[in-house]
């Protein structure tokens, strides 16, 4: 498992193998999410900080693995691919959960 970390600050954790992990959180549409994403109210990356994937920690896996995936049965096409989990609550501002 790796961990995604911004400015040093563990983010995300992956289950992918270590190429895999850092194509998906090094990618172009990942860091255009993490602009949106906020965490307490300030987005989760700024665009400058530094990015690093580096494996992850015991205490991050333990998180990972005690996590509660909702698996859709609707978009299962027979694969499983690689999972990706915050580590920091996180909200979507496009969702607009008030009224």
């Amino acid at each position: 498992m790796f961990t995604l970390t911004i400015s040093d600050k563990p983010v995300a954790i992956t289950n992918a193998d270590e190429d895999e992990a850092r194509e998906l959180l090094m990618s172009e549409d990942f860091k255009d999410d993490l602009k949106v994403l906020e965490s307490e109210g300030a987005p989760l990356w700024d665009g400058f900080a530094t990015l690093n994937v580096r494996p992850a920690t015991e205490e991050e896996k333990t998180e990972f693995e005690n996590a509660d995936f909702d698996d859709d049965d609707d978009d299962d096409d027979g694969e499983e691919g690689p999972y990706i989990m915050f580590l920091v609550d996180v909200t979507d501002p496009d969702e607009g959960d008030e009224g």
